[in-house]
């Protein structure tokens, strides 16, 4: 009986997750999608550059959309994260909150680059500062912003130039269909870059 009971549970409870990722793709902004990749076209027109940033499973997802986009697209692209020796740091002499403005400060951010932005909230003065803090330096660089976020979007929604929204379906499930849809988004931008791309071979 217990093992029946824990079958139907996990039976149960795909079924519902699975529902509400069918109900994000119904309800997500398929021309905000759209007005991201053009963005991303036109960077990698301008051989701009692109820095990723996320805080903890949007740090991996920020990782592996780098490689997507240098291997795939053409696109020099980094993650501040990735550089752990830096970023450990700048937390330890300075503050969290500065971990990717000032990464951003020392590589030389300029208006021909952009910042995307993978979070679940998208920054704000009281949580993930960082990201916000990143936000407010590439504006005045005037770089280009971005971000896939959710929630109400944060300082990303406010201040970004092309951001998605992944909608809310599930109030304790907001983080991680907010890190699945990154996942997704990147991938389908990315193979749609490549798609497109004169550079590709036959």
């Amino acid at each position: 009986m217990e093992h029946k009971n824990k079958m139907n549970f996990y039976q149960d409870y795909i079924w519902e997750y699975l529902k509400e990722v069918r109900e994000i793709a119904r309800l997500i902004d398929q021309e905000a999608i759209a007005r991201l990749a053009e963005h991303l076209h036109a960077l990698r027109e301008r051989r701009g550059r692109l820095f990723i940033i996320g805080i903890g499973g949007s740090a991996a997802n920020a990782s592996h959309a780098v490689n997507d986009f240098r291997k795939m697209c053409d696109i020099e692209a980094y993650a501040p994260t990735d550089n752990v020796a830096e970023l450990t740091a700048w937390t330890n002499d300075d503050s969290f909150d500065v971990i990717f403005s000032k990464w951003l400060q020392c590589s030389r951010l300029g208006a021909q680059d952009a910042v995307l932005v993978l979070s679940v909230g998208g920054g704000s003065d009281t949580t993930s500062r960082n990201i916000k803090r990143a936000l407010e330096l590439a504006k005045e660089a005037g770089a280009m912003t971005l971000g896939i976020v959710s929630r109400n979007g944060g300082a990303t929604k406010e201040m970004g130039d092309a951001v998605v929204l992944v909608p809310v379906v599930h109030e304790k499930r907001i983080t991680p269909h907010a890190e699945e849809w990154q996942a997704v988004l990147w991938h389908l931008i990315t193979n749609a870059l490549e798609e497109y791309s004169p550079l590709k071979k036959p």
